[in-house]
C-alpha cells in the first residue's frame, strides 16, 4: 500500500542552490542516511514575527555535523540569512519549525562510516503552531539515556531519537502524554522531548548536563532570564523522588518553549509562578 509523502502542513526546503515547496525526495536507498543514519538536524522556531536564538541553533547544527565526523558545508550565517530568506514564502499566521539538516550520501570504510566529503545540507521550513500552555502529564519511563561512550548524545542526531520515540510511546499507551527520562545511573535527564526543571521551596532545580542529554539552547536562555530576575536556579543530581516531591515541574524546549507539566504519575500539579514566570520571561526577551 502507498504511503502518501505530501507534507503535512505548507513546506518550503532550501537545497543544492533552489527553494522547493512540499517534500522533496532527497535521499534514496543507497544513501548512507537512509540506511546508516548519518543524520544531524537542529530545530529553532519562528513565531509572532521573531526566532529566537536562530544564531544558536545554526551554530549548533554544524556542531552536531562535526560530532558525526561529517563536514559542515555552510556557515552558521548563511544559514540564518537563508532561514530569513525562506520565510517570506509563509503567510506570517502560523508558526514556522526552522530544520537545518546535515546528511552523508556515501559511505567510506566497508561502507559503514560516513564520507565527509559526501555531506549534504538542506534547511526545511515548515508550520506547525504552537501548543498551548496548559500543561502535559508525565510518567517514569523504562527506558534510559544512552551516554557518550555509546551513542553521540553530544550531536542532535537522528539516530538518537527512536529512544525518544519508544519512551513516549510506552508513556502514552498507559494514558500519559510524555515520560521523565533517567539516565544509567538511575537519575533524572529529561523529558522525552524536552529538558526539564522542578521547583522546591522558591528554588529552582534542573539536572546537571553530565553527557547523556543534550543541553537545550532554549534550557539555557530560560536559566538566564530566571537568574537574571533573581531566581535561584541550581544545576544538580535530581532523583524521581525528587520530581515526585516538586512544587512545581516545567519543562523547555524549542517546540513549545515553556510548558508546565500538570501530573506526573498520579499526582496533579498546578502550573505554578515560577513556570508562568520562566515562560513570560521568555516571551518579553524573544520580543525585545
Amino acid at each position: 500500500m502507498a504511503v502518501d509523502t505530501r507534507a503535512q502542513s505548507t513546506t518550503w526546503t532550501w537545497v543544492d542552490g533552489d527553494w522547493h515547496e512540499g517534500n522533496p525526495p532527497l535521499i534514496g536507498p543507497r544513501s548512507h542516511a537512509m540506511w546508516l543514519g548519518s543524520t544531524v538536524f537542529d530545530g529553532a522556531r519562528w513565531f509572532e514575527g521573531v526566532a529566537p536564538d536562530l544564531d544558536l541553533h545554526a551554530e549548533r547544527v554544524n556542531n552536531s555535523a562535526t560530532a558525526l565526523m561529517m563536514k559542515p558545508v555552510m556557515a552558521a550565517d548563511e544559514i540564518v540569512a537563508l532561514t530569513h530568506e525562506g520565510l517570506k514564502k509563509f503567510d506570517g499566521k502560523t508558526a514556522v519549525y526552522i530544520k537545518p539538516m546535515y546528511w552523508a550520501e556515501h559511505g567510506g570504510y566497508m561502507g559503514v562510516p560516513a564520507d565527509p566529503e559526501s555531506t549534504r545540507f538542506a534547511l526545511c521550513l515548515f508550520e506547525t503552531p504552537m501548543i498551548a500552555p496548559s500543561g502535559f502529564s508525565i510518567s517514569v519511563s523504562p527506558y534510559r539515556r544512552p551516554t557518550i561512550e555509546t551513542m553521540p548524545t553530544n550531536a542532535k542526531a537522528g539516530c538518537l531519537y527512536p529512544n525518544n520515540a519508544r519512551a513516549v510511546m510506552e508513556a502514552r499507551s498507559r494514558g500519559f502524554d510524555n515520560c521523565l527520562v533517567r539516565d544509567m545511573l538511575g537519575n533524572v535527564a529529561e523529558t522525552g522531548t524536552s529538558n526539564i526543571f522542578m521547583v522546591r521551596d522558591g528554588e529552582v532545580l534542573t539536572p546537571a548536563p553530565n553527557g547523556t542529554f543534550l543541553s537545550g539552547i532554549t534550557r539555557a536562555r530560560a536559566i538566564s532570564l530566571l537568574r537574571a530576575k533573581g531566581h535561584t536556579v541550581t544545576e544538580t543530581t535530581l532523583t524521581v523522588a525528587d520530581f515526585m516531591g516538586a512544587d512545581e515541574i516545567f519543562s523547555t524546549g524549542n517546540h513549545s518553549k515553556v510548558v508546565p507539566v500538570t501530573r506526573i504519575e498520579d499526582r496533579e500539579l498546578q502550573a505554578g509562578p515560577v513556570a508562568r514566570d520562566a515562560r513570560q520571561l521568555y516571551w518579553d526577551w524573544a520580543h525585545s
